[in-house]
């Protein structure tokens, strides 16, 4: 996999992140249950509610590589910096850390924002350029990717960011690893993804 480090040209470093505005949203049991089909098509539960990388999902959904373009590192101390709650379970002082994940070909997918233990990422983002999928993967890192919660909502900025209209789906979780709470991650998908995914939902009698 290759991946760069370059600077977005039309977007400014932003002082916060790209939190969604949401219409709807749900917890871990909802997750764990599953959506209706009619809210959320079975392939995009895959992407959104799975313990997969998304990463590695999205190479193979578009059969190129999937590079990283870091807009943000920013110490956030003990900040709880608008986050889920469960940023919480996150040691501080903390990272934040904003990237948008894009084919080589330059197509935006998805916005990601973590938050790490400041005294710990470099030990496991020793590349910061690489999404934290290959990092991790490099290092033979066991991980746990427990996702808490979903969304579908609204955002200004990844609208303009995605180039697409929305309403938007995001999820948020946390990564574990050797029973520890390595980072907590906040991601939400581009609708650019139908292409490959088909629509986000599934009609009452049962066609897209």
């Amino acid at each position: 996999m290759t991946a760069t480090f370059k600077s977005t040209n039309n977007l400014t470093i932003p002082a916060g992140w790209h939190r969604l505005s949401p219409i709807w949203q749900g917890d871990a049991q909802a997750i764990q249950k599953g959506l209706p089909h009619t809210q959320l098509a079975p392939t995009w539960q895959m992407l959104l509610l799975g313990d997969g990388s998304p990463t590695r999902h999205l190479e193979l959904l578009t059969g190129e590589p999937t590079e990283v373009d870091v807009i943000d590192m920013s110490l956030v101390g003990m900040d709880l910096d608008n986050a889920p709650d469960l940023i919480e379970a996150v040691p501080g002082p903390r990272l934040r850390r904003q990237v948008w994940l894009r084919t080589a070909s330059g197509q935006r997918l998805a916005y990601a924002t973590s938050w790490w233990e400041a005294s710990h990422v470099d030990e496991y983002l020793q590349n910061r350029s690489l999404p934290i999928w290959a990092s991790l993967a490099r290092l033979r890192t066991e991980l746990y990717r427990d996702v808490q919660g979903v969304y579908y909502g609204y955002s200004d900025a990844l609208q303009s960011g995605f180039g697409v209209n929305g309403p938007f789906w995001g999820r948020h979780y946390l990564f574990w690893h050797h029973g520890q709470p390595l980072t907590l991650i906040y991601e939400v998908f581009s609708p650019y993804l139908t292409k490959y995914l088909g629509p986000m939902q599934v009609t009452a009698n049962g066609k897209v």
